[in-house]
């Protein structure tokens, strides 16, 4: 009998969306790299069976001139990471309600088992006491990826041209609406959390 551990999908739009034939361009350049579509599918399956409990983006993004060098299609001088965070949602309803994956799961490996993870209390959860992130998406909104629409400063985008079926219209941080309508508003008010010891 194999022992339950806790696993995740590090970069959730690389590794469950994109593959060695579907990311666009160097842009895609990433460590670890992407992966054959079947190792994605794979993975995919793990995240079904539960094997997969939190499924995160490490957002690296960075602009245009920072990612790429001279010349622009080396890929030895393409330094490796991209943003992720905003396809995170979209991505995981798009393609794992096409395999059966319960809108709640999505919401637990998103939210909930990351907040445990990581040892934040206030987080995870819609509850008093908590504080009240929320991401309200839409499920019914097909749209395609450009990265020229991108609220992100970062240019480019390897999931250029993706067609993804579920958007997010707006987000709450601790309350205050950062995202609305699709547009950033307000004054940044991010704030660093100190993992408990």
């Amino acid at each position: 009998m194999r022992s339950r551990t806790s696993t995740s999908a590090a970069r959730s739009p690389s590794d469950l969306l994109a593959d060695i034939t579907t990311a666009h361009g160097l842009g895609g350049k990433v460590n670890p790299p992407l992966r054959p579509r079947e190792d994605v599918e794979a993975l995919w399956e793990y995240v079904l069976d539960g094997t997969v409990d939190w499924v995160v983006s490490d957002h690296a993004c960075c602009r245009e001139e920072l990612k790429f060098g001279e010349p622009e299609d080396d890929v030895f001088v393409v330094r490796s990471g991209f943003g992720g965070t905003e396809y995170l949602l979209p991505g995981l309803i798009t393609e794992g309600t096409k395999r059966g994956l319960p809108l709640g799961r999505i919401a637990a490996l998103t939210s909930w088992n990351p907040a445990q993870r990581y040892g934040l209390p206030s987080k995870g959860a819609i509850a008093p006491g908590f504080d009240a992130d929320i991401a309200l998406v839409d499920p019914g909104r097909t749209w395609t990826v450009r990265a020229a629409e991108s609220e992100s400063t970062q240019e480019y985008t390897p999931f250029e041209g993706f067609e993804l079926t579920a958007r997010v219209t707006d987000t709450f941080l601790r309350g205050h609406h950062i995202l609305r309508a699709g547009e950033v508003v307000g004054e940044p008010v991010g704030a660093y959390l100190h993992r408990p010891a």
